[in-house]
């Protein structure tokens, strides 16, 4: 646990969240429930909010019909004089999901709120309230920013295990109360298929909940839809998701296994009819657009952007990048000359900017892949490389130019306070990178630190690149390939900035919410 005790800063959703729990869930096969019949739309799939600000917030919902989002908020669960705000109508065009953007909210502050769907023929017809909560961001500097991270749901075969409880790991989190969850990408797994059972090394069974689409690989909208539906049958995320805001950004398998746009899969991966990716690719995005709420990107609309700058009071800015739409091919890595490389240039430049522009204490790069970890990529027969180093611990080429000029430019300009978040990798450790001991020295020091999976198979430790002279201090992996959640390693990070010191201090922890490793950062410094 923490080596602090948790204020209180968010009350706990008794009766309320019960409530929304104990809606009837939606069949395996993401049919209406079987209450329907009673004419009255049903939110099955829960509520979430993201991209929460001091003054607003995003509110999710997904309907079983077509169905107007209505949303009432109040300072207190009786709803007293509650605030009513009409969202939009929800259809078949959006996968009968909507989002609705609450305004004018005072910071700081602990928001309840309760959405209601009403029949779009006769609004008096509502069905049963889903209520949630979340706390804006807070102007004052003393209330501090406590917040967790991690990745990679429901991977290589693990999917919902009724037998283990499900996605027992959100429940660990919800009772660290954050602020909010990053989740760095991977939310789904699109191009990976769940069986009904599957054959432990003990001797046991491992038994997933099935629905049609998690059958094959995503192709088609509808599949990829289903993918995000599959998740939201979990009791534990949708009570987290009604309790705690994210932060959602994506990586590859929310569309395929190591993609990079203008990818076509080869004939001999006969699961896929459709060969384009970037076709592929424009289905997964919408789909994650429809079930997740950000606020760059609109449901249903080709325009928008997964990257974006979550500003989170006077402590923390939230980086958050889209390290797959704009990269480059996967290759060997040994460019000399890479403008494009894993952001593409409008994203580096955006970033540095911004980067420029923050007055926060920390800023967060929330990176859904690692710096200086050897990610291969084989999907192609070739010795190609997925992230950003390539095993050379030589000077900066390929996809690592790109991040050599980000830490240079961190650097002459005096950036402090830069901390690298990630997961993607399927095991915890935290490497701090050190000029002194790097092939590129023109940077200040700085600390990466991993975590995930969430429910999906861990791996062994990866690789390390010299290249930016990186250390790891921590790590946990399994030995093997592909350990199952009911074999443990499954991990989260938690961020807890000290209002009044202002101090970092990360922990990373096990699915139960054990520490193993914590790190304590200080504020105002270049590097450290």
């Amino acid at each position: 646990m923490s080596d602090r005790p948790l204020p209180g800063r968010r009350s706990v959703l008794r009766g309320s969240l019960a409530a929304s729990a104990a809606l009837t869930l939606p069949t395996a096969l993401g049919a209406a429930p079987a209450f329907a019949r009673s004419g009255r739309p049903v939110a099955g799939w829960g509520v979430q909010t993201g991209d929460v600000t001091c003054d607003s917030g995003l509110v999710w919902v997904r309907s079983d019909r077509p169905a107007r989002m209505i949303v009432e908020t109040s300072a207190t669960e009786s709803f007293r004089n509650p605030r009513r705000l009409h969202g939009p109508l929800l259809g078949a065009d959006t996968d009968f999901t909507g989002t609705t953007r609450l305004r004018g909210l005072p910071p700081g502050e602990q928001i309840h709120y309760r959405v209601l769907l009403a029949d779009p023929d006769d609004p008096r017809r509502t069905g049963e309230p889903v209520t949630g909560t979340f706390r804006t961001v807070p102007v004052r500097r003393r209330d501090g920013v406590r917040f967790l991270w991690s990745g990679d749901l429901a991977g290589q075969g693990w999917g919902i295990n009724p037998d283990l409880g499900g996605y027992r790991i959100f429940d660990a989190m919800a009772r660290l109360d954050p602020d909010f969850f990053l989740f760095s990408g991977d939310t789904v797994y699109a191009d990976g298929p769940l069986a009904p059972t599957a054959a432990l090394p003990d001797g046991g069974t491992w038994r997933n909940i099935m629905t049609e689409e998690k059958a094959a690989v995503a192709q088609t909208l509808a599949e990829y839809r289903g993918n995000f539906r599959y998740n939201l049958l979990d009791e534990n995320l949708r009570r987290f998701n009604a309790q705690v805001p994210a932060i959602v950004q994506w990586d590859d398998h929310e569309v395929r296994n190591n993609w990079y746009p203008g990818q076509v899969i080869a004939d001999t991966d006969t699961r896929y009819t459709e060969k384009s990716v970037d076709v592929l690719a424009a289905r997964a995005r919408r789909a994650f657009s429809e079930y997740y709420p950000v606020s760059t990107l609109r449901p249903g609309a080709r325009e928008g952007r997964v990257y974006r700058v979550l500003r989170q009071g006077p402590l923390l800015d939230v980086f958050v990048l889209d390290m797959r739409t704009y990269r480059n091919a996967n290759s060997a890595g040994d460019q000399t000359v890479d403008p494009q490389g894993i952001l593409g240039r409008e994203q580096l430049e955006w970033l540095k900017r911004e980067l420029s522009r923050s007055r926060a204490v920390w800023k967060v790069i929330a990176a859904d892949m690692p710096i200086g970890l050897v990610v291969p990529d084989a999907t192609e027969g070739r010795p190609n490389f997925e992230a950003v180093a390539q095993g050379d611990p030589g000077r900066p080429l390929g996809r690592e130019l790109q991040i050599a000029e980000l830490l240079r430019y961190i650097k002459h300009r005096r950036i402090t306070g830069t901390v690298w978040l990630t997961a993607d990798v399927h095991h915890t450790s935290a490497q701090h990178y050190q000029p002194s001991r790097a092939a590129f020295g023109d940077f200040e020091p700085f600390w990466e630190f991993v975590s995930g999976p969430l429910n999906a198979g861990a791996f062994p430790a990866s690789a390390l690149d010299d290249t930016f002279g990186p250390e790891r201090v921590f790590v946990k992996a399994p030995a093997v390939s592909n350990v199952s959640p009911a074999g443990g390693y499954q991990f989260f990070g938690e961020v807890d900035i000290d209002g009044d010191s202002g101090e970092m201090t990360v922990r990373l922890r096990e699915q139960d919410g054990t520490v193993l490793f914590t790190k304590v950062l200080q504020p105002g410094r270049v590097g450290q």
